[in-house]
């Protein structure tokens, strides 16, 4: 805790070194040289942008820290381009501008001098005369100073309207040197617009210039944001009253006001009105199509014959078995007969269960005839595995359907479908509407179609439920395999998981090298996260031989928090690469050659998408760019793209969805409470291959196993299917 400020000053100075800075709201702790002191001080406050070298002026008062000691804490803060040799190299080496490094910093400098700055702005093409500086990288650096000088316009405009600055830079992508008047014509368009800016930042903005709040661009804008919301927890839609209700809290508004604006987005065909289990609901337009055109591409593809329904499994299924070594159970053979009758087959269960078997089987009966046959799975990893599982190679369902950056869509389409005869798509639980949509819509009519998943981990991240809404709807043939095959029932991990999946508590008290499944109790938040850190740095690795960085991932079920990803990140990066003095401090982390980093958001240009895993392998110090290696592929990152990075040391259950690892380490406190449930445990557990282990109270993990109120998701494909 610190004293309150005590005296108003004003304070002028040069950043020597931005400690930290928080671009979603513009918090920063700015070590800066005064003149008059003889050490830096520290100044903490709030601005848009800030970069080392630039001239700063800070009003407010000192307060004495119990911990770090005097503080300066401003409560406004300006600043002012660098003036001197020593500022201006700062600026230039802090990556504010793209293609300035701090090698470069350094030869400009020591070329141009205090002109530098006039020189990128008003003669860039004397920038050549700099050794190493060719036609391209003048182009580039000259390019990055105009950016920089724009973006900076934009960024001090929305950051008074409460717009932080790693947004400010997608708006200014989006809408170039018009986003001033664009967004004063209309702030709410920021949230149809740019990904990542939501209703309430445009709502912010929108009051600042002035936009009552009962005025109908706010409350039209409310009525999507209102199914925005209910989008990002997995809904397709609303019954009716429940979507006014919440709009009207949401914007603080009469009931009949949201009313009256709910009619006239329907007019407009922004929204439909449709019927859920006789339930009046509003749905996101696109969301209404999208599971629409699932139910109808199936039941055309359900409609038409296979060519391969006369293959004799009889005389088949013996020479697969001695291929394989493996005798099918029963079940499996049932399963694999009525695969070779149904166009379109479901297959679910849990670990153990002979999924992998079963779909290996498939494909070795179905190599009797020349099928072009293609795998996809929802992520890399889940993909790579499935290449592992099967000996063949299987894709990403973006990289299936050829993504296509300019669009934002994808180029395998209907009129231009998939090459295929049979298409299997594994961790189908993970495929939301919109990406089954497309997938559905590329494969050709001729193509029989073998969707694998376990319905009983978590649904898709996205809108809908699209695996469970298929097998309830009895509309499609559906093997559920419930039988634990006698090898897979020696591993803990798998007894723990049916045990979990069942409600029951597992067994927690296994000792000894042999197990695989370990829980090691920790009575409170701290103690769990010293606990993790020590698991995953030392325990784990000299007793079990595992690689720290490259075989455990911990797992966390929320992200915010002391047991949070992010906090257990910035733990885990200390105690396994602590970051040198090449590291770069961007958007909330620190980035350096080793880290372990993830991809949070569809990169279609660098086909990289959400929940990829890599790690940086190096760091240019000339132009602060990285390259990171995705699988083995090297791809390269510039600094202001980092905002699409996060340590990945722990991650979120949800984002671990799909993927699979040699070890995982589960935190499972009460604090955790909001997210314990049943299926999120489950999913966790099940994402380990050679050991799991659970930090934290077996009364937490109670809570988890007996909450099965997962909140109903409002989606109308179980019906379509179902008529």
């Amino acid at each position: 805790m610190a004293n309150e400020p005590n005296t108003s000053q004003t304070l002028t100075g040069v950043v020597d070194r931005v400690a930290f800075h928080n671009l979603e709201n513009g918090f920063c702790v700015l070590r800066v040289t005064v003149r008059g002191h003889a050490d830096t001080i520290t100044i903490i406050g709030s601005i848009a942008t800030i970069a080392a070298g630039e001239r700063v002026t800070a009003q407010g008062g000192w307060a004495n820290d119990r911990v770090h000691g005097m503080q300066f804490r401003a409560t406004a803060i300006s600043t002012e381009a660098p003036d001197n040799i020593d500022g201006i190299e700062k600026y230039l080496a802090s990556g504010a501008i793209r293609g300035i490094g701090p090698v470069y910093a350094r030869k400009l400098i020591a070329t141009f001098g205090t002109d530098v700055l006039d020189i990128m702005e008003n003669h860039p093409e004397r920038l050549r005369d700099v050794d190493g500086i060719g036609k391209m990288r003048a182009k580039q650096i000259a390019a990055g100073w105009a950016e920089q000088k724009s973006v900076r316009d934009i960024m001090v405009f929305l950051h008074k309207h409460g717009v932080g600055t790693a947004r400010a830079a997608r708006i200014y992508k989006a809408y170039g040197d018009d986003s001033i008047a664009l967004i004063t014509e209309n702030p709410y368009r920021l949230a149809s617009d740019i990904q990542g800016i939501g209703f309430r930042v445009a709502d912010g903005v929108a009051e600042n210039l002035g936009i009552g709040k009962s005025e109908m661009i706010r409350l039209r804008a409310g009525i999507s944001f209102a199914l925005s919301e209910a989008q990002s927890n997995g809904h397709c839609g609303l019954p009716r009253t429940e979507l006014l209700e919440f709009a009207a809290t949401l914007l603080e508004v009469a009931f009949d006001e949201v009313e009256d604006a709910l009619n006239q987005e329907l007019a407009d065909g922004k929204v439909v009105a449709d019927e859920v289990a006789d339930e009046d609901c509003i749905f996101l337009t696109q969301l209404h199509r999208a599971e629409k055109d699932i139910a109808d591409r199936l039941k055309i593809l359900v409609d038409t014959p296979t060519s391969w329904a006369d293959i004799d499994l009889d005389a088949v299924l013996p020479k697969v078995e001695s291929e394989t070594g493996l005798s099918l159970a029963d079940s499996q053979k049932a399963a694999v007969g009525l695969a070779l009758k149904s166009k379109v087959l479901v297959i679910t269960g849990g670990p153990g269960v002979g999924k992998t078997t079963l779909v290996n089987t498939i494909l070795r009966v179905l190599t009797t005839r020349s099928l072009n046959v293609v795998l996809a799975a929802p992520t890399g990893r889940a993909a790579k595995r499935l290449t592992e599982t099967t000996g063949r190679e299987a894709k990403t369902i973006h990289r299936l359907l050829e993504a296509d950056p300019a669009s934002g869509g994808f180029k395998r389409t209907a009129g231009y479908p998939l090459e295929a005869d049979l298409v299997v798509i594994d961790e189908m639980s993970m495929v939301d509407v919109l990406l089954a949509q497309a997938l559905f819509a590329a494969i050709p009519d001729k193509a029989a179609v073998l969707l694998v998943g376990d319905v009983d981990q978590l649904p898709s991240v996205g809108p809908g439920q699209v695996l469970a809404d298929l097998i309830k709807s009895d509309a499609l043939p559906t093997i559920r395999l419930t039988e634990v095959f006698r090898q897979a029932a020696e591993s803990r991990i798998v007894t723990a998981a049916h045990a979990i999946n069942d409600g029951h508590i597992p067994d927690l008290d296994a000792t000894g090298t042999d197990s695989d499944f370990f829980f090691v109790e920790a009575d409170d938040p701290e103690r769990a996260a010293d606990l993790v850190r020590i698991l995953v740095s030392q325990r784990i690795p000299n007793r079990f031989g595992h690689d720290p960085v490259r075989d455990i991932q911990v797992l966390s079920p929320m992200n915010k928090g002391g047991l949070g990803a992010r906090s257990l990140n910035t733990n885990l990066q200390a105690a396994l690469n602590p970051p040198g003095s090449e590291a770069i401090q961007r958007f909330g982390w620190q980035f350096d050659a080793g880290d372990k980093v993830m991809q949070i958001r569809n990169d279609y240009d660098r086909d990289v998408y959400n929940g990829d895993i890599g790690f940086i392998d190096s760091i240019d110090p000339e132009s602060g760019n990285l390259e990171i290696k995705f699988d083995g592929r090297p791809v390269a990152y510039e600094t202001a793209d980092l905002e699409s990075l996060s340590l990945a040391y722990a991650t979120t259950i949800h984002k671990a969805q799909g993927s699979e690892y040699p070890v995982v380490v589960i935190p499972v406190m009460t604090q955790h409470y909001a997210m314990l449930q049943r299926n999120l445990i489950y999913t966790a557990v099940t994402r380990g291959r050679n050991l799991v282990i659970l930090v934290g109270q077996k009364k937490a993990l109670a809570i988890a196993i007996n909450n099965v109120s997962g909140r109903r998701r409002w989606s109308k494909l179980r019906e379509w299917l179902a008529n």
